[in-house]
């Protein structure tokens, strides 16, 4: 590692946390978050792009050293434990349901999805999720998605191929934006408190990182950064930083 630099592992698009700025480079929750960090930590910040079909395979770049940190909207679960050292968590938000709301004026929420399709992302928290439902007949089965065809889900919910699409409130609240027809008919599904990991060796790393989100509390950078790409300020949503 060069101690001059913080590397960052990030898997974009996924928008509101991390997507593609000018020139090439990254904007979003997580840069500006991790760009702070940096500066708080003396190094900087260099953005290392992760692509692949599932998601948690980033990790696995991390434990090689592609990177010294993960920081790309990752839920903090006990798997993900066993693959690398979280941080203290920084946003507290929760799965949400889409739903084509001219094609299914009837779904408002998980208990109507009786028969109905669900897509979600692989290697996404929402995974589990969606296949405890099919497990228990509450739905009637799980597609699932490359991690960077999630364009092409919200495609195939708007043309019918799926009924439901299942992901974190502040991913969906964006991507759905300029897509009339697809809306947020549920929220606070699961409570999930997102993190940014570190080696799982890396102790003192994490450590730093810890003291530098700190100063960005007290400071008021986290909560401001919340509002301007979380929308935490805005009426009934359920994220927060923390």
């Amino acid at each position: 590692m060069d101690a001059g630099t913080l590397r960052v592992g990030s898997a974009l698009p996924d928008p509101p946390f991390e997507l593609e700025g000018p020139g090439g480079g990254a904007v979003g929750f997580d840069p500006a978050v991790m760009q702070a960090v940096a500066t708080a930590l003396g190094r900087e910040f260099v953005l290392v792009r992760y692509a692949a079909d599932d998601f948690d395979g980033i990790f696995a770049g991390l434990d090689r050293g592609r990177y010294d940190v993960v920081a790309s909207g990752a839920t903090i679960t006990e798997h993900r434990r066993t693959l690398a050292r979280f941080c203290r968590p920084y946003v507290r938000s929760g799965q949400s349901l889409v739903v084509d709301r001219e094609r299914n004026p009837d779904l408002h929420g998980v208990d109507d999805l009786a028969g109905r399709a669900v897509g979600v992302q692989h290697g996404n928290t929402s995974e589990p999720v969606a296949d405890d439902l099919a497990r228990t007949g509450r739905i009637a089965g799980v597609r699932r998605y490359a991690y960077r065809d999630i364009l092409v889900a919200l495609d195939d919910l708007a043309t019918g191929r799926i009924d439901a699409f299942m992901k974190l409130e502040p991913v969906m609240r964006w991507l759905t934006r300029d897509r009339p027809s697809l809306a947020v008919v549920q929220t606070g599904i699961t409570r999930e408190d997102l993190g940014v990991a570190v080696r799982r060796d890396d102790a003192g790393l994490a450590g730093r990182i810890d003291d530098a989100l700190d100063g960005l509390r007290a400071d008021g950078t986290l909560a401001r950064l919340g509002r301007q790409w979380l929308g935490t300020g805005e009426p009934g949503t359920t994220t927060s930083v923390v």
